[in-house]
């Protein structure tokens, strides 16, 4: 039996539900549970404040994603989201580990005229969300090597062809219309029921694995031969997201299918997709994404089902190898003398002194913006003459210490209506204790990365890193182990229902270990996998 889910799209099929309707209803604040599902799609997420729950009647809030194609936003682009927040959210931008931004707090006054203002910024919040592809996410850095930039334009194509074609986005958000319900559209793509779940996409350039390429429903990973991007290789059935106490839900790494030129990457992804929308579970949400297919068909089969729908074989795979994961931050030289600045962006949050002092740089020197995966800032082609006086407006941010670096946090509590335990609000505090340990053991310049959510769906890619957090239920977290240095192996899981009292003392003994006996340069994660024992 199909989920309800299935009945809708299949009902609505421009999805536009009855959303345009209850938009201009000003007797209620929030919209119906089959527009809230539809909203998704639009990169809107219907919540509540949760503080204020537990006290009072719901107070509901909205949450709206952007979908920026490899984070990368020109500097008015950038300066207009600024403004956007000021006017009709929280007054803050989050950055997301998919190099997206996004508003909180916005009540549903403000929806209509604040995706309208996106729209008119040239950017848009369509498939932010929802049982669609998402956002393509890619290396935002500009190296010494021009095949960054020519990966960026593949990034856009690839975008481009995986945008739903109805028109209910432009009809509700621009026009302020309402769709006939009757309205007999069929995608494309994705058909009339779109897919069983989201599907994910990420580019990926060696040597630094800074978008966990293996964690992604579909992943390129570009191979250079004589300093030439010759194609890339294909990865399929990635995913971090799970359930707890169910078995049938994991985290898992993607498999390598053969090598394509860059020619094929439209059709590869349509291919990828249609696998997943003909064969993904639409029965059980908690077992409709790409993954469950690829775990119980195989990669093998997945690979003469590409072949089938390409009408040609994969060549084989090339050989890659990934040397660092993460962000550079600080100063760096862009290949045509520019340069760029890495900035650290606290779990995301674009806040405050920041949030002023971006504005204020990116106003005055046009600066180009691009979020990394790891929910940091970059800002990039920069005059060498500007670099002093953006350093003097930026210093408190260039420098983070070596656990802040790559460590993440989900949104959490109060926002997220997924979430069972704090991650944001308690992540500062945590590091800052953890800090004090790491230098205490002389640990302090060592990459013992940390991963914080509230939740066990994997949004920070708590499940690839050297240590996890993922809540369990209120205040309790399970603390997962073991990540390599360049987020190409799980972790496991190494204790239960650890209070966020106890989490310090609980991994303090593991550093002290660590510290004793670390065979040479050995990191943090590898000596865990070898050394620890893990539950059954």
């Amino acid at each position: 039996m199909i989920t309800k889910n299935e009945h809708l799209k299949s009902a609505s099929s421009t999805l536009a539900g009855t959303i345009a309707t209850s938009l201009g209803d000003p007797s209620t604040d929030r919209f119906n549970t089959d527009d809230d599902y539809f909203l998704k799609f639009h990169g809107i997420y219907q919540g509540d404040d949760r503080d204020v729950r537990k006290t009072s009647t719901k107070h509901y809030q909205f949450m709206v994603r952007t979908k920026l194609p490899a984070g990368i936003l020109a500097a008015a682009q950038y300066l207009a989201c600024d403004e956007f927040a000021d006017h009709h959210s929280n007054g803050t931008l989050r950055i997301t580990s998919r190099q997206d931004l996004q508003f909180h707090g916005v009540v549903k006054t403000r929806l209509g005229p604040l995706v309208k203002a996106i729209n008119d910024a040239l950017l848009t919040t369509f498939g932010g969300g929802g049982d669609v592809h998402r956002n393509v996410m890619a290396p935002p850095t500009p190296t010494q090597s021009h095949v960054v930039e020519e990966v960026l334009v593949d990034v856009r194509r690839v975008s481009d062809a995986v945008l739903p074609r109805t028109p209910a986005y432009h009809a509700i958000w621009v026009e302020g219309v309402q769709l006939d319900l009757n309205n007999d559209f069929t995608d494309p793509l994705y058909g009339k029921t779109y897919l069983p779940r989201k599907f994910k996409t990420a580019f990926a350039v060696p040597p630094l694995n800074d978008v966990d390429i293996f964690s992604n429903d579909l992943g390129f990973v570009a191979i250079i031969e004589s300093d030439r991007l010759v194609g890339y290789n294909v990865l399929t059935g990635g995913g971090l997201g799970m359930s707890h106490n169910n078995p049938a839900t994991f985290p898992r790494l993607a498999d390598v299918l053969g090598f394509v030129e860059p020619d094929f990457l439209v059709v590869v992804t349509h291919a990828l997709v249609g696998i997943h929308r003909d064969f993904g579970d639409r029965s059980n949400r908690k077992h409709a994404r790409l993954k469950y297919v690829l775990a119980e068909k195989g990669a093998d089969w997945c690979r003469a089902e590409l072949e089938r729908r390409l009408g040609f074989k994969l060549q084989q795979a090339r050989p890659f190898s990934f040397t660092k994961q993460g962000d550079l931050f600080g100063w760096h030289r862009q290949l045509d003398g520019r340069w760029f600045l890495d900035l650290y962006v606290e779990s995301g949050r674009i806040k405050g002194e920041l949030k002023a002092a971006v504005c204020e740089v990116v106003s005055r020197f046009k600066t180009e913006v691009r979020l990394t995966p790891s929910q940091n800032l970059l800002l990039v082609n920069v005059a060498p003459a500007d670099r002093d006086a953006i350093t003097k407006l930026l210093v408190a941010h260039i420098t983070p210490s070596a656990l802040r670096r790559d460590s993440m946090a989900y949104v959490a509590l109060p926002t997220c209506g997924q979430a069972i335990a704090e991650a944001e609000r308690f992540f500062s505090s945590l590091l800052d204790k953890l800090e004090h340990v790491l230098e205490e053991l002389g640990l302090q310049n060592d990459e013992i990365t940390l991963r914080l959510t509230g939740c066990p769906d994997g949004c920070v890619r708590s499940y690839t890193a050297k240590i996890g957090l993922v809540g369990k239920s209120v205040g309790l977290y399970q603390i997962y182990i073991g990540g390599n240095g360049v987020n190409t192996r799980l972790n496991r899981l190494y204790k239960e229902n650890v209070k966020a009292a106890d989490l310090v003392g609980v991994l303090r003994p593991l550093l002290v270990r660590y510290a004793q006996e670390r065979a040479g340069g050995e990191r943090f994660g590898d000596w865990a996998a070898r050394a620890l024992e893990f539950p059954q």
